[in-house]
C-alpha cells in the first residue's frame, strides 16, 4: 500500500530548477492568490506566475480530454473541458505539483535542479509508447522546453522523487512537513539561468516490448479490472495483500502512475467488471472475500472521484458476470452468487441513476467463469462459460445475442461453433466475434462469429500460441494480440498476433516481455497493447508496440476504399490582423453533402455554426457566429467519420495554427527571471488543445 503514499506538504509558490538559490520569505499561497502579478514575458520556468503554471496546466489537460475516448455509441456529443474540470480542479493540480517540490526543497536542502528536469523530460521521450500525444503535449506548451520542463516533467519528476523518499525515511522528517499549519511562512527561490533542450520523441517500434514505470504504481495484484480513457489506463480492485479498492492511473505518453482516490471508493473486491463511458470507469459486482457484492462506482479521472452507483432494483450479488456499455447504459449478465449461476442481468443507466432486468425469456443458461461478451452496436453477445452441478464442470459452446432496445435473446448457432470453453478471451473486429482459448483441457483454437449471418469459422492453429487460460487479448483495429496465460502447471510470457483477414498467426516478441503471468489486463492504445499486474507478478507491465499489422502472407490485392483526407492551408502557419470567423477547407474527393454537420469541424472545441460547399463538393467553408479564435496557439479538428466522401469516410484531421492580434502579447524570453507571485487568476494563454479487460481449477477464489 505504500505505493500510494501521497505526502503534500507546505504550501508553496514557484521553486528552484538551478542549483545556485537565494531564499527569500514569503507569507502563503494563499495570501499571494489574492494578489494580481505583473504579467511575465518568458518561455522559462523560472518566470511563470502561478496563472501561467494555470493556463499551462489547462493546456495539457485539454490534450488529454481530447484523446479521451468518447464511446460512438454514446447519444450525446462529447463536452468540452471545462464542463468535467473546473478551474478550482486545475489549480489543485498546479499547487499539488509546487507543494510537493518545495517540500522536497525543504526536507533535501536543495532545489530539484535543470539538469534532473532535463533527464526527466528525455527519459519521457525515449519511453514514450505513445509519441503522437507527447508530441502534442509539447506543442500545447509551445514546444518550449522550459516550459515542458516546469509544468510537464516537474510534477512527474516530484512525485517520482517523493516515492523514492518514502521508502527510506518512513515519514518522519518529511511527515513533518506535512503538518505544517497553513498559516506557516514558506520560502521562494530565487532563480538561476536554466537551459534545457527540446529532446527528440523515439518512435514506436513494431513488435518491441518496453516496460512500464513501477514508480507510484498501484500495490501488486490479480483478478483485478482495467480501461483504456484514450490516454490513460485505469486500473482498479483485484487481489493483492487483501481485497483492494486502490487503483492507479498510467499515463504511456509519460511513463507515470496516478493513484486513483479512495474516497467514497466501493469496497475492495476481485472478480468484478469494469466498462469506460467516456467519462467515468463504471466498476460492479465482485467478491470482497467474504461476500458477494452487488455495490459499484463511478470513477471521474478528471475530478478524481467516486460515486456510488445504486443497489434499488441492482441484479443479485454476483462475481465472474460479464458487462458492456452500449452508449448510455451498462449491461452486466450472468455470473455466480450466494444462490447460484445466474442467467440474469441488468442495465444500468448512470444517468438517472437507475437499474432495469434484463429479460430471461430466450436467455442463455446460466453460466460463470470468464465468459466475457462484446458490444456489437446494437447487441451484446456472450458466449461460452461454465456451470458446475456440484461434481462436475459443464463447458457451453452456446451463446446469446441480447438487444436492450427489445429487451430480447436471440441464441447464436451451435454449427461449427467452437469446442465448449471458459476462461477465454473475445474480442470484436467492427463485424466478428473472435474468440480463442480458454477451457479446460486448455484449447488453443478458436473461431469467428458473424452476427449478421450468425455463422462461425475456426481459426487457424497453425502457428498459433500454446494452449492456455486466463491469458487477455486485444484487437488492433486489424488484429487480435493474446498475451499471457497458464495452462495449469505454468505460465506463459508468449503471444501471437492473429490476422483474420488471412487467418493466420505470428508470434509476438519474447525479447523485453513481461514475466510470465496470467489473470492480468489489457488495454489497446491505438498503437501499443498495455499489460499489467497479474498472478505471479510484482507491480510490472509492459508496452507492446504494434504499429502494423503482423508480418504474414500477403494475399492477392484488391481494390479498397480510402478515407478522404482534409487539408487547410491555415495548418502550421500564423494568423494576423481580425480573428477569423470562416475556415475554408479542401477535401481530396468529393464530399456526400447529406452526410456534413457544421457541428463536425471544431476549432478549440468550439463546434462551427454553418457550413458551405463549394468547388464540386470538394471545399467545406465552415463558418462561426462568433470566432473561436484565441491568441496564441488553436487547433482545428474533424473526428475520423464525421462525414463521407465519395471513396469512404474521412480520416481525422487536426492541424494548429498562430493567432496573433494586431498588438500581440510579450514574446517570452529564453532567460529564467525571479518567481513571480501566484495567482488564481490566468494572465497568459499558453496553447490550448481542442476536445478533438495446474488446471484443474485454480482455488483462489471461492467457488459453489
Amino acid at each position: 500500500m505504500s505505493a500510494f503514499v501521497d505526502p503534500r506538504v507546505l504550501l508553496a509558490a514557484v521553486v528552484c530548477v538551478a542549483a545556485a538559490c537565494s531564499m527569500l520569505d514569503g507569507a502563503l499561497l494563499a495570501f499571494f492568490r489574492a494578489e494580481t502579478p505583473a504579467k511575465a514575458s518568458h518561455p522559462a520556468g523560472a518566470g511563470l506566475t502561478f496563472s501561467d503554471r494555470v493556463a499551462y496546466q489547462r493546456a495539457i489537460e485539454e490534450v488529454y480530454w481530447q484523446h479521451r475516448i468518447w464511446p460512438k455509441e454514446n447519444s450525446k456529443p462529447k463536452p468540452s473541458l471545462d464542463e468535467v474540470m473546473s478551474a478550482a480542479q486545475i489549480e489543485k493540480k498546479v499547487e499539488d505539483y509546487l507543494r510537493d517540490s518545495q517540500a522536497l526543497e525543504v526536507y533535501s536542502q536543495r532545489p530539484i535542479a535543470a539538469e534532473q528536469l532535463q533527464a526527466e523530460m528525455e527519459r519521457m521521450a525515449r519511453n514514450t509508447k505513445q509519441p503522437e500525444v507527447l508530441r502534442e503535449l509539447f506543442e500545447a506548451l509551445g514546444n518550449d522546453p522550459s516550459v515542458i520542463a516546469e509544468c510537464l516533467a516537474r510534477p512527474v519528476l516530484a512525485e517520482r522523487l517523493i516515492a523514492d523518499l518514502s521508502g527510506h525515511d518512513k515519514g518522519q522528517h518529511f511527515a513533518l512537513l506535512r503538518t505544517q499549519a497553513a498559516s506557516s511562512k514558506f520560502s521562494i527561490t530565487t532563480l538561476g539561468t536554466a537551459t534545457y533542450t527540446l529532446p527528440e520523441i523515439d518512435p514506436c517500434t513494431d513488435d518491441t516490448w518496453t516496460s512500464t514505470s513501477t514508480t507510484n504504481a498501484p500495490e501488486a495484484r490479480s483478478r483485478h479490472v482495467a480501461v483504456w480513457t484514450g490516454s490513460e489506463m485505469i486500473v482498479w480492485g483485484g487481489i493483492g495483500t487483501g481485497d483492494l479498492n486502490t487503483g492507479g492511473r498510467y499515463n504511456p505518453s509519460t511513463d507515470s502512475w496516478a493513484a486513483t482516490s479512495t474516497t467514497n471508493a466501493p469496497d475492495g473486491r476481485y472478480y468484478h467488471t469494469a466498462v469506460w463511458t467516456g467519462s467515468e470507469m463504471i466498476v460492479w459486482g465482485g467478491y470482497n472475500g467474504s461476500s458477494y457484492v452487488n455495490t459499484g462506482g463511478r470513477y471521474n479521472p478528471s475530478t478524481d472521484s467516486w460515486t456510488v452507483t445504486s443497489t434499488t432494483n441492482a441484479p443479485e450479488a454476483r462475481y465472474l458476470h460479464t458487462a458492456v456499455w452500449t452508449g448510455s447504459e451498462m449491461i452486466v449478465w450472468g455470473g455466480y452468487g450466494t444462490s447460484d449461476f445466474f442467467n440474469t442481468g441488468g442495465r444500468y443507466n448512470p444517468s438517472t441513476g437507475g437499474w432495469t432486468a434484463t429479460s430471461t425469456t430466450n436467455a442463455p443458461e446460466a453460466r460463470a467463469q470468464h465468459h466475457p461478451a462484446v458490444w456489437t452496436g446494437s447487441e451484446m453477445i456472450v458466449w461460452g462459460g461454465s456451470f458446475f452441478d456440484g461434481t462436475n464442470y459443464h463447458y457451453f459452446n452456446t451463446g446469446g445475442r441480447y438487444n436492450p432496445s427489445t429487451d430480447s435473446w436471440t441464441a447464436t448457432s451451435i454449427t461449427n461453433a467452437p469446442e465448449g470453453r471458459d476462461d477465454h478471451t473475445p474480442v470484436w473486429t467492427g463485424s466478428e466475434m473472435i474468440i480463442w482459448g480458454g477451457g479446460y483441457p486448455v484449447l488453443n483454437t478458436g473461431g469467428r462469429y458473424n452476427p449478421v449471418t450468425d455463422s462461425w469459422t475456426a481459426t487457424s492453429t497453425t502457428n498459433a500460441p500454446v494452449a492456455r487460460y486466463l491469458h487477455r487479448a486485444v484487437w488492433t483495429g486489424s488484429e487480435m494480440i493474446v498475451w499471457g496465460g497458464g495452462n495449469g502447471s505454468s505460465a506463459f510470457n508468449t503471444g501471437g498476433r492473429y490476422n483474420p483477414s488471412t487467418d493466420t498467426w505470428t508470434a509476438t516478441s519474447t525479447t523485453n516481455a513481461p514475466s510470465a503471468r496470467l489473470q492480468h489486463t489489457a488495454v489497446w492504445t491505438g498503437s501499443e497493447m498495455i499489460i499489467w499486474g497479474g498472478s505471479f507478478t510484482s507491480t510490472t507491465g509492459g508496452r507492446y508496440c504494434a504499429q502494423s499489422g503482423a508480418p504474414s502472407p500477403t494475399p492477392t490485392p484488391t481494390a479498397t476504399s480510402m478515407p478522404c483526407h482534409v487539408s487547410s492551408a491555415a495548418c502550421g502557419g500564423v494568423i494576423t490582423g481580425t480573428a477569423p470567423t470562416d475556415f475554408i477547407l479542401n477535401v481530396s474527393d468529393p464530399v456526400d453533402p447529406t452526410t456534413v454537420d457544421a457541428t463536425d469541424f471544431t476549432v478549440n472545441g468550439i463546434p462551427a455554426n454553418a457550413f458551405a460547399l463549394q468547388n464540386g463538393n470538394m471545399t467545406i467553408v465552415f463558418h462561426f457566429n462568433t470566432t473561436p479564435v484565441m491568441q496564441g496557439l488553436n487547433t482545428m479538428h474533424i473526428p475520423a467519420g464525421a462525414f463521407n466522401c465519395v471513396n469512404g469516410p474521412v480520416a481525422e484531421f487536426t492541424c494548429a495554427f498562430t493567432y496573433k492580434a494586431s498588438t500581440p502579447t510579450p514574446t517570452p524570453t529564453a532567460t529564467p527571471t525571479a518567481t513571480a507571485t501566484p495567482t488564481a487568476t490566468p494572465t497568459a494563454t499558453p496553447a490550448h488543445r481542442p476536445t478533438p479487460v495446474p488446471r484443474p481449477r485454480p482455488t483462489t477464489a471461492p467457488r459453489p
